[in-house]
């Protein structure tokens, strides 16, 4: 009995939502409800009505799906394509956690991801929203940070009342790429007295924001969060943790994927990791993957391991042409012949001549 009751109370809750959504001409706002109310009908089993109220929504042309980016002010809409960045094991499980969190549909749907630039926390957005098969919006920031005293703190209470209002929300994910342009410490005596207003009003926003809507942070600053706002998230994922054979692995994955569209150029696995070894620190896999793609553009048509000499220079910043050097890296012979150009058998007499 109780059940039916709140039923009753939930459906007129809707129906004075959607007169007021009406009067207000707030037609994000009527098109969600509406929604909604679709959507109870269906978890009841009425699917007929459930599916003839998105059938007037089409037809009468109200049903507009998210990608209608005339309705947003402070969101854009992110296409992606279905290539993915490979993360290392430990990276991937907490990956893994967070689409299955998404799945359950729980209300865990702030994550805060973290970690230096060029780790791959973007990509790994959005790849999560091609899995969970949902739209993905990215913030614009340009937009949102204003000049005049207290005009930002105002705008970003519009942005959530704008993300709150997205049509099928269960369908969204909302990224906030480097979040830490609007939300630094607020105890922080460098941060300005408006940013920490600013933080205050991101904080109220997280809170409200919708249980079926993903949040998804990213910075490379945590050290200067706020901790009231690392604790809106319901987890953080820190995108430092790669080994360097990781990397070795991410790179020759990189590398693959290019080749194929490069005939005249052939495969050196084994030299390639050897250059890459002999950066103090291997690029994380976002300037990895600039760097292979650079070099196999640049590279000559003519010379099938040009690409590899140009990698070389990119990580030294030297060209390959230091015979002893090369040795001394760890090269063999042939590979000094590759990289310098120098035939094997001078490559050889110099090697000797220095160990003499």
């Amino acid at each position: 009995m109780s059940q039916k009751i709140g039923e009753e109370c939930m459906k007129k809750k809707n129906i004075i939502s959607l007169i007021r959504y009406y009067s207000e001409k707030n037609d994000a706002g009527f098109r969600n409800e509406a929604y909604e109310i679709a959507k109870d009908f269906d978890k009841e089993g009425d699917y007929d009505l459930a599916e003839y109220i998105m059938s007037l929504l089409s037809s009468a042309n109200n049903f507009i799906p998210q990608g209608n980016i005339e309705d947003l002010k402070y969101c854009k809409k992110i296409n992606f394509d279905n290539t993915s960045l490979p993360l290392p094991d430990i990276i991937k499980n907490d990956i893994v956690g967070i689409v299955n969190a998404i799945g359950h549909n729980v209300g865990v749907n702030k994550f805060l991801f973290q970690g230096a630039p060029g780790t791959g926390k973007t990509e790994t957005v959005k790849q999560i929203a091609r899995l969970t098969e949902r739209n993905l919006y990215q913030v614009n920031f340009d937009l949102l940070v204003d000049s005049k005293l207290g005009q930002t703190s105002k705008n970003v209470a519009e942005l959530f009342e704008e993300i709150n209002t997205l049509m099928i929300p269960d369908k969204t994910i909302v990224l906030f790429d480097e979040i830490d342009a609007i939300a630094l410490d607020r105890l922080n005596s460098n941060d300005l007295r408006e940013m920490g207003r600013v933080t205050s009003s991101v904080l109220k926003g997280l809170d409200s924001v919708r249980d079926d809507i993903v949040i998804i942070a990213t910075t490379n600053m945590f050290k200067s969060f706020d901790k009231a706002l690392i604790r809106r998230f319901d987890a953080v994922v820190d995108f430092n943790r790669y080994s360097n054979d990781d990397l070795l692995e991410i790179g020759e994955f990189i590398l693959n994927s290019y080749l194929d569209r490069y005939k005249s150029a052939s495969r050196n696995i084994r030299l390639f990791k050897k250059i890459l070894n002999c950066s103090n620190s291997i690029p994380y896999p976002g300037d990895l993957k600039n760097l292979i793609k650079t070099s196999l553009a640049f590279s000559s048509s003519t010379d099938e391991y040009d690409y590899l000499k140009r990698l070389y220079y990119s990580i030294n910043g030297c060209q390959p042409k230091d015979v002893i050097k090369l040795k001394n890296q760890g090269f063999t012979v042939r590979d000094i012949e590759i990289l310098s150009g120098v035939s094997k058998s001078q490559v050889s007499r110099e090697v000797n001549k220095k160990d003499e």
